[in-house]
């Protein structure tokens, strides 16, 4: 990834993180119970995942690798399969953590801090530094955008309950929608909306039978990634 490319997918990061920001930012404890598109989490509980997604991701921009890459921006997805034993062990163990904060207001201002680190990392970032995470090596490019994916996703998730929350931002959006069809090898209908991709493409909608019959045997590789 050239400096110019890791410059926008910094950028990318920012513009997913601030609006992710906005949302939290103005959230009380009462608020921080409502429902997201997660299944068994609530608002604190995807606050927290999200919150040590951004703190692997300060760890990994701080984490040089010798090794050569072995996943980039679109591959590093292909591990992360919905269903799994270990997604529900996830889903459990953030529950039971989120819990912990006795005050909301904890859980979200050390949320906000650590974004706002993130970005900074992300800006400072060398662009052809290979950094190690979950067991891969990635340009820290590539992290960055996989950071921007997962914030944009989740954002989806949790304004499900908020439905006055401002969205996610477009440029986030759009990174998701190139990791999806990089995953898939072409390019979805294009007159799916990059949010209506992003939940069908993650699972978190089902394919309808028009858009099975229009994706033909592709349709059976959803979700792509989860």
């Amino acid at each position: 990834m050239t400096t110019l490319e890791t410059a926008a997918a910094a950028r990318t990061l920012r513009a997913a993180y601030e609006t992710a920001s906005a949302v939290v930012a103005d959230l009380d404890d009462e608020e921080s119970w409502r429902p997201t598109g997660c299944t068994g989490w609530a608002v604190r509980d995807l606050v927290l995942h999200c919150l040590q997604d951004a703190q692997r991701g300060l760890v990994a921009l701080h984490t040089p690798a010798d090794e050569p890459t072995d996943r980039d921006a679109v591959t590093y997805w292909r591990d992360w399969r919905p269903g799994s034993a270990g997604a529900a062990n996830g889903r459990r163990w953030a529950r039971v953590s989120a819990s912990m904060f006795l005050d909301f207001g904890q859980l979200r201002e050390l949320y906000l801090e650590t974004l706002a680190a993130v970005v900074h990392a992300a800006r400072a970032a060398d662009p052809a530094r290979r950094v190690a995470t979950q067991g891969h090596v990635l340009t820290s490019g590539d992290l960055i955008t996989t950071l921007a994916v997962e914030a944009t996703v989740h954002h989806l998730d949790l304004t499900v309950g908020l439905p006055l929350a401002p969205g996610p931002s477009p440029e986030g959006l759009a990174a998701v929608r190139t990791t999806l069809d990089g995953l898939l090898g072409t390019a979805a209908p294009p007159e799916w909306s990059d949010a209506h991709y992003a939940r069908v493409g993650t699972g978190r909608t089902p394919l309808t039978d028009v858009e099975r019959a229009a994706l033909g045997p592709a349709a059976d590789r959803f979700p792509l990634f989860g």
